[in-house]
């Protein structure tokens, strides 16, 4: 099996180098390197829950510095750490429960079977203290008998306490392994669950496209691609307006894609949206985060058509699997909404050259090109939210965010000890 360090450090490369496209290929091998982690883990005797969190989360905090923009790394760590705390808090409570109906099992047997009686005890205790007296005598016990007794209560005594420390060590043994191997197992499931989301999604999409409706997308999404194959493979017939996605035309790729599938597809500009938004009666788009708030992080241009949805009462439907929910707020400082692409996707090269300013000796550009990859939609614009657990309204996240996250953990990086 290759060393954690290895494989770690070969993730971190490939997020740096953006080698991993879309959330959902992320957010899974995230959750499969923390599961080879914890399986390699060596936990302490004590605190094997806090040890493994705390291992988790300096691996998290690489993670996610190495692509904060994908914010589906640090949502899979989170998820991990909130199972890890699950299964501590689960074992805890199983064992405090086998501890009282032990201790009531106890309790029986020691009315049934005296180890020594209480007289023997008694005569023994006095005998190693002081020589036989008269009430030793008159007790009936000889000093002989006491001195056995004394010796038979020290050797159990000394039998119970080392049988006492070997159980104690199996049990922390055995619950170390207990804990790693729930933890894997819930892992596991998580894997599944990220695996099988689009299908979960798809699966609902017959309830919300009708007959002769229009939906409007933008972007580039197999969530998104999967949704509208299962409303036709229910037969239902509708047309999908696809706006291109300047200025890398994302649209043009769903557009043959949905094609080759065969629906109906119209491929309009990113200006026209306004125009044909009246004609449309739905618009559903993929996400690249969902916040604590219900706001969404899209493909750049999304905003623009959310405001066209509103302004003509289109509903707009965001479809996103839960491991894309984020337990953070835009305004957080973990947050990175944004990144810039290059400049080259919009002007050339050489054309830029034309607009340098080799007069003044500086070579400073007098033209400037932003290419951000993201637009902020905020929950308001947001009509519902159609997940691998159901749909949802925006001023739902909030519940979700507490099932699947702990508060503990919605900062990963690791503060100094002082």
């Amino acid at each position: 099996m290759p060393d954690t360090h290895a494989l770690v450090t070969d993730f971190l490369n490939k997020l740096k180098k953006r080698k991993i496209e879309g959330s959902k290929a992320t957010a899974k091998l995230t959750a499969e390197l923390l599961r080879s982690v914890i399986s390699q883990q060596r936990l302490p005797n004590t605190n094997q829950a806090g040890a493994l969190i705390h291992a988790i989360k300096a691996i998290g905090d690489q993670l996610t510095a190495a692509n904060p923009v994908e914010v589906a790394v640090g949502n899979i760590v989170r998820r991990v750490l909130h199972i890890i705390r699950e299964e501590d808090v689960s074992l805890t409570t199983a064992s405090i429960g086998g501890l009282s109906l032990q201790g009531l099992s106890d309790d029986d047997e020691d009315d049934d079977n005296p180890l020594v009686s209480a007289a023997a005890a008694a005569a023994a205790a006095r005998t190693t203290l002081r020589p036989p007296s008269l009430q030793t005598l008159l007790e009936d016990i000889p000093p002989h008998s006491a001195a056995a007794a004394a010796a038979a209560l020290h050797h159990s005594s000394s039998s119970a306490g080392d049988s006492e420390d070997k159980t104690k060590s199996t049990d922390k043994n055995s619950r170390s392994r207990k804990l790693k191997h729930n933890v894997i197992e819930a892992v596991n499931e998580l894997i599944q669950d990220i695996a099988t989301c689009h299908e979960l999604i798809a699966e609902q999409a017959v309830e919300h496209i009708h007959h002769n409706e229009v939906i409007l997308t933008l972007g580039s999404s197999g969530t998104v691609i999967e949704f509208l194959c299962a409303a036709k493979e229910k037969k239902r017939s509708f047309r999908v307006f696809v706006a291109e996605g300047a200025p890398r035309y994302q649209g043009h790729t769903l557009a043959k894609e949905l094609v080759a599938r065969g629906l109906q597809t119209t491929v309009i500009t990113d200006s026209a949206v306004f125009a044909m938004i009246s004609r449309v009666n739905m618009v559903i788009v993929g996400a690249h985060a969902v916040m604590a708030n219900g706001g969404v992080i899209a493909p750049v241009g999304l905003n623009m058509v959310a405001l066209a949805a509103q302004r003509h009462a289109v509903p707009f439907v965001v479809l996103a699997g839960i491991h894309k929910l984020c337990p953070l707020y835009p305004h957080n400082p973990e947050v990175l909404l944004n990144e810039l692409k290059s400049p080259s996707e919009l002007l050339d090269f050489g054309e830029m050259s034309d607009c340098m300013d080799f007069g003044s000796g500086t070579g400073s550009p007098l033209l400037h090109v932003v290419n951000p990859a993201f637009d902020y939609v905020p929950p308001k614009l947001v009509s519902l939210f159609i997940t691998d657990t159901g749909g949802h309204n925006p001023s739902y996240m909030y519940r979700l965010i507490a099932d699947y996250y702990s508060a503990d953990d919605l900062v990963l990086q690791q503060r100094p000890t002082s």
